[in-house]
């Protein structure tokens, strides 16, 4: 059940399962377990070497799953498609599109500055061999200017997401939800138009603010 109140976020409950609703496998079943790479099939002879414990460390350890998975629902939102289309390839040694998806894996594992994406995150993934962009490729200011290409196109990316979600999960857009916050700037503000003066959440009613509102759909989805 999905329910707002005013001045908070709405919550999402999911009913308690009784024991009746566990599927029991039988374990007698069998079956054959899938070879992941294709030389598996190919018998091997065992080999036996001694190891010291003491001695074996980890080097240069990537983190592989979360970026694979996140390339994967990439791919089934076509997102990629979208930013390919969206964002064509210029005189940038990266392509732009290419860079917007490394925002959006690094924001969906673990949101940070684009600082700590370039410096910390990125590089103890294993996107620089999955996307082919080398650690010393992605820096801070070429994610801030991605962020600015992608901007315009903003509009476009919500009816894209929005569009794509409903053919997945057949999705009905009678109904949305909706809750609203504000931030506010110190300072005359003058370059954001949007900033006005008005009632403030924040108690700050001398400083302007901007008024932020989500969009769901009744189970949840982020619309705009």
């Amino acid at each position: 059940m999905l329910w707002t109140k005013p001045g908070g976020l709405g919550v999402l409950k999911a009913a308690e399962s009784n024991q009746d609703d566990v599927i029991k496998s039988d374990s007698s079943a069998s079956f054959t377990q899938q070879s992941l790479f294709e030389f598996e099939d190919t018998p091997v002879e065992p080999r036996w070497v001694r190891v010291n414990a003491n001695a074996v460390r980890v080097e240069n350890s990537r983190s592989f799953g979360g970026p694979w998975l996140a390339l994967q629902l990439i791919e089934k939102l076509k997102l990629d498609e979208f930013l390919n289309k969206q964002l064509p390839k210029g005189k940038e040694q990266i392509q732009w599109s290419i860079t917007a998806m490394i925002l959006v894996i690094a924001r969906l594992l673990d949101p940070s500055s684009e600082i700590y994406i370039s410096e910390q995150w990125y590089p103890k993934t294993a996107l620089p061999d999955l996307l082919g962009v080398p650690a010393d490729r992605v820096d801070d200011n070429r994610l801030y200017r991605a962020l600015d290409e992608l901007l315009p196109h903003k509009e476009a990316l919500e009816i894209h997401i929005k569009n794509r979600i409903g053919e997945l999960f057949d999705i009905e857009y009678d109904l949305l939800l909706y809750d609203v916050t504000s931030t506010f700037f110190e300072g005359q503000c003058l370059g954001n138009p949007l900033a006005k003066r008005g009632y403030s959440r924040d108690q700050r009613s001398d400083c302007k603010q901007v008024c932020i509102a989500l969009f769901v759909t009744r189970c949840g989805m982020p619309l705009g």
